[in-house]
């Protein structure tokens, strides 16, 4: 899979979602998160078809990533299970975050 890099400030609220690949073994995703400013985050993970012809991330069913719920520091972390979708969450504050997924195999970089 290719690298998911945005960026949230308080105008982008939420990141597009970034989906991944569920039939990659092991899963493996690196998560990286670096703030800029004053800024209050949340990485979250859903186990939703992302690609549902009905779904939108509005209304899906998201989880709170354990280590980085309400951050205001750069962190990084992982998800070593497969997750259908994952997302940066604007929470608060005056400053932004660049937000980095990257999902290890896949055969395409």
């Amino acid at each position: 899979m290719r690298p998911f890099v945005t960026t949230i400030d308080s105008v982008t609220t939420a990141s597009p979602v970034y989906p991944t690949d569920t039939y990659t073994a092991p899963t493996n995703i690196a998560l990286s998160v670096v703030v800029t400013g004053t800024i209050n985050y949340t990485v979250q993970y859903t186990f939703d078809n992302v690609f549902d012809s009905g779904y939108t991330a509005s209304g899906g069913n998201w989880t709170n990533h354990p280590s980085l719920t309400s951050q205001t520091t750069s962190k990084d972390s992982n998800i070593s299970y497969p997750v259908r979708g994952i997302r940066i969450i604007y929470n608060s504050g005056t400053g932004s975050a660049l937000f980095t997924a990257i999902q290890a195999g896949g055969g395409v970089s």
